[in-house]
Parts: structure tokens; C-alpha cells; sequence
């Protein structure tokens, strides 16, 4: 699944000349495990009550979030090649408008885990047995209103949320090292209350026992640091910046799609 939504990222970011080919390629894994294993979801009717809630606060990395979608039968494949269309409802940054299976526009950073956080909030004092999910870019840890959201979490221990950082240390200019050093990373979000589990974010089983948590017990909320490769599986977008805001051409799409696909 993890190679098909990349091939997925690439054919639609090149097609409609679009940016973030290489976020879209480090959450493949991350969202290959959600929506494979993870996320209690029914494409037959995406408003379902008891369904988990999965919010894509990385926006910008849109593409693959509807690639997961079809892959997992919310709507026809075939419909990818319409992202970043004039009048698609596909847009560029991740929307819910018309689009069966996403919770939450997003792509504003900082904004995803406050409404996750308040969404498991509302669960945790309805003891329903959802669970809230959301995965967050490492850069987007430098807003002032995610780490509001983090005291939130805690002070409520809201067990039933869990937040994911796409770990991939590249922003959109730099490193996150140069630009706003986020280590002790791990530490901070423990220091504030939160359960920390650091995986490889490319090993499907790890990812899965990380963010698997249970609805209802009296834990912490769950921090998974996923540290990843931004441009994962293509070799010359791996750890590039430049992939952050440039679309394959063409000659560049069909080498990338020879190595995803093997």
C-alpha cells in the first residue's frame, strides 16, 4: 500500500504541477499503516459515528492523504488524476469539502492538533470508544499554538489522542536544525506530559504497535516521533530540500516511478 500511495504522490503532483512531492513521500508509511491496520474507518458510510478520527495537520502533504483514501476504497482511483484540476475538490492542500473520509482542511500549521485534541476531548467525556489521530510535520512544532494543544492534551490526559510528527528533520527552506532547533525533541513532549514512543517511521510493524492505543484506559496521550526520509523511495529526492516545492517533469517522473514501483 506504502508503494502504491507514492506512486500515487508522484503521478499526481507531477501531472498537476503541484508542490510536495517529498512530504507526501515521507508519510507514505505512516499512512499506509493508518488506513491499512490502524484506523477503525468504513469507506461505506465515511460519517460513521464510532469511526476513529484522523486529521492530516501537514496539509500541504495532501496528495497523499487522498491517495490513502482511494487505496482504502473512499472513492474510485481513478479520480487521483483529477488533484490540482481547476474545480477539482482535490485541492493541493488536503480539503474535507466534498472529499468522503477527510475530517479536517488543513494546511494553516498548527492548527491540526487543537482540533484533534478538542475532538478527543469530546469522546473522553462522552466515553465513546473513537479514538482522535494526528499527524503533524516536525516544522510545524515550532507554532506556538501546537504546544498549546499539548498542555490541553495532558492537563485532560487525553488517552484516546495520539499525535504523530513526521520526523523528517526537512522544512521548507532548510534543516529544522538550522531553522528552529526542535532537540530535545522527545524530551520536551515528555517534560509537558505526554507518553513519547520514538520508531523508525518506515517500519510498518513499529508504527503500528506505537500508535495503536487503546479508547478508553486512564493513560497519557500518545506522542509517536516517526523519524523519517523525506523523499523516501525515490533516490534523488531523499533528504532534499528542493523536493519540498518542486514537481517531477516528466523524464523525472518515470525514474522516480521505476524505483517505487521496483
Amino acid at each position: 500500500m506504502a508503494r502504491r500511495i507514492r506512486a500515487h504522490v508522484l503521478r499526481m503532483t507531477s501531472s498537476g504541477k503541484s508542490s510536495h512531492v517529498g512530504s507526501g513521500l515521507s508519510v507514505a508509511d505512516i499512512l499506509a499503516v493508518l488506513y491499512g491496520e490502524v484506523l477503525r474507518l468504513d469507506p461505506n458510510d465515511p460519517n460513521l459515528q464510532d469511526r476513529d478520527r484522523f486529521i492530516m495537520s501537514k496539509g500541504h502533504a495532501g496528495a497523499s492523504v487522498y491517495a490513502a483514501l482511494a487505496e482504502r476504497g473512499f472513492f474510485a482511483r481513478e479520480r487521483l488524476a483529477e488533484h490540482y484540476q481547476n474545480g477539482s475538490i482535490f485541492s493541493g492542500h488536503v480539503s474535507h469539502v466534498d472529499v468522503p473520509g477527510v475530517e479536517l482542511s488543513t494546511g494553516s500549521l498548527g492548527h491540526g492538533l487543537p482540533v484533534g485534541a478538542g475532538m478527543a476531548w469530546r469522546a473522553h467525556a462522552a466515553g465513546a470508544t473513537w479514538r482522535s489521530f494526528v499527524l503533524l510535520s516536525d516544522g510545524e512544532c515550532d507554532e506556538g499554538s501546537t504546544w498549546e494543544a499539548v498542555l490541553f492534551a495532558a492537563h485532560h490526559r487525553l488517552s484516546n489522542l495520539v499525535a504523530i510528527v513526521d520526523y523528517n528533520q526537512l522544512q521548507s527552506l532548510d534543516t529544522t536544525q538550522a531553522t528552529l532547533a526542535l532537540e530535545p525533541f522527545a524530551d520536551k513532549w515528555r517534560a509537558f506530559g505526554w507518553d513519547v514512543v520514538e520508531v523508525d517511521g518506515h517500519d510498518h510493524r513499529s508504527l503500528a504497535e506505537a500508535a495503536d492505543v487503546p479508547a478508553l484506559s486512564e493513560g497519557l496521550p500518545r506522542c509517536v516521533i516517526a523519524h523519517t526520509v523525506k523523499g523516501k523511495g525515490v533516490s534523488f529526492m531523499e533528504n532534499a530540500v528542493l523536493w519540498h516545492y518542486r514537481s517531477p517533469s516528466s523524464d523525472e517522473l518515470a525514474r522516480a516511478l521505476a524505483e517505487v514501483q521496483g
